[in-house]
């Protein structure tokens, strides 16, 4: 699933062709994505003005001109391609196409269509049931190293699978949460609890300095994921831990055939991929 610095990636792309421009034709192949798309959806978004877009945790919201705000999220392999018009026959899996006033084409393609897309009244934002309950933005200035060990208290579950805990942080995924323990030196199997004081103090900014890296290099090329003009990121290159079991990591060490390098768990079903020698 694309994570907080494939979304930001996506959502940047998409405001530079997206914000202040009307939706002059949209075009919806099928009724429905995960869920069942909004009644009379492209009815509703052909003629709207794109007034600005924005990201909550793994949500891309675009503020529409009639007090409505259009929340997307990707899913597993969802893709949302600019390119300029006018718009071709569609592909296999493009399943909407939004065409701009000024002859950009949104396409919005998604093999497993595992993302969705809804209309919510601005007012009722924050009280959205996908919305309400997301911590704070690991970007944002409400993410801080006090207001972490608070969320953290009293929490035995590993801190990998408290990281990943959308009411504790919001947009944190798998492959991030291993790049960050891991410079920060935190064993993953740590209970969360303990992850407090000079612990999280170091935790927080590292958090911060992998996802700015990861959305300065586009993104990860992982499954399907793409940038919004269909260019494929290049974090991975830069990965750590992450994928590499059995690897020497980076400045550590260790002696190879005593440690086995980089080792590798399952979490709440997900890989972990972390250096036992390192993290603490």
């Amino acid at each position: 699933m694309p994570e907080l610095p494939e979304v930001e990636t996506v959502r940047r792309g998409l405001a530079m062709k997206l914000e202040g421009r009307v939706l002059k034709r949209v075009r919806q192949y099928r009724p429905d994505l995960r869920f069942p798309l909004p009644a009379d959806f492209a009815t509703r978004m052909t003629g709207r003005r794109v007034l600005s877009l924005d990201r909550r945790a793994k949500y891309i919201l675009a503020r529409l001109d009639d007090g409505m705000v259009w929340m997307t999220h990707l899913g597993m392999s969802g893709s949302m391609v600019v390119k300029p018009g006018p718009a071709g026959t569609p592909a296999p899996h493009d399943h909407l196409v939004f065409e701009t006033d000024d002859g950009w084409v949104v396409t919005y393609n998604d093999v497993r269509r595992f993302g969705f897309m809804d209309l919510i009244d601005e007012d009722r934002l924050d009280s959205h049931p996908l919305l309400a309950s997301l911590g704070p933005e690991p970007l944002g200035n409400g993410f801080n190293a006090t207001q972490l060990s608070d969320r953290l208290a009293g929490k035995v579950t590993p801190i990998k699978a408290a990281l990943l805990d959308q009411t504790v942080v919001a947009g944190l995924g798998n492959i991030y949460v291993c790049e960050s323990l891991f410079r920060a030196g935190i064993d993953p199997t740590r209970p969360a609890q303990t992850v407090a004081g000079a612990d999280a103090e170091r935790l927080v900014p590292v958090i911060r300095q992998v996802l700015t890296e990861a959305i300065a290099a586009g993104g990860s090329t992982l499954r399907d994921f793409v940038q919004s003009d269909g260019e494929l990121g290049y974090f991975q290159h830069s990965f750590t831990v992450y994928g590499r079991e059995g690897q020497p990591c980076p400045g550590c060490t260790c002696d190879m055939e005593k440690t086995g390098g980089i080792a590798r768990i399952v979490q709440s079903g997900r890989s972990t991929f972390y250096c036992p020698r390192r993290q603490r």
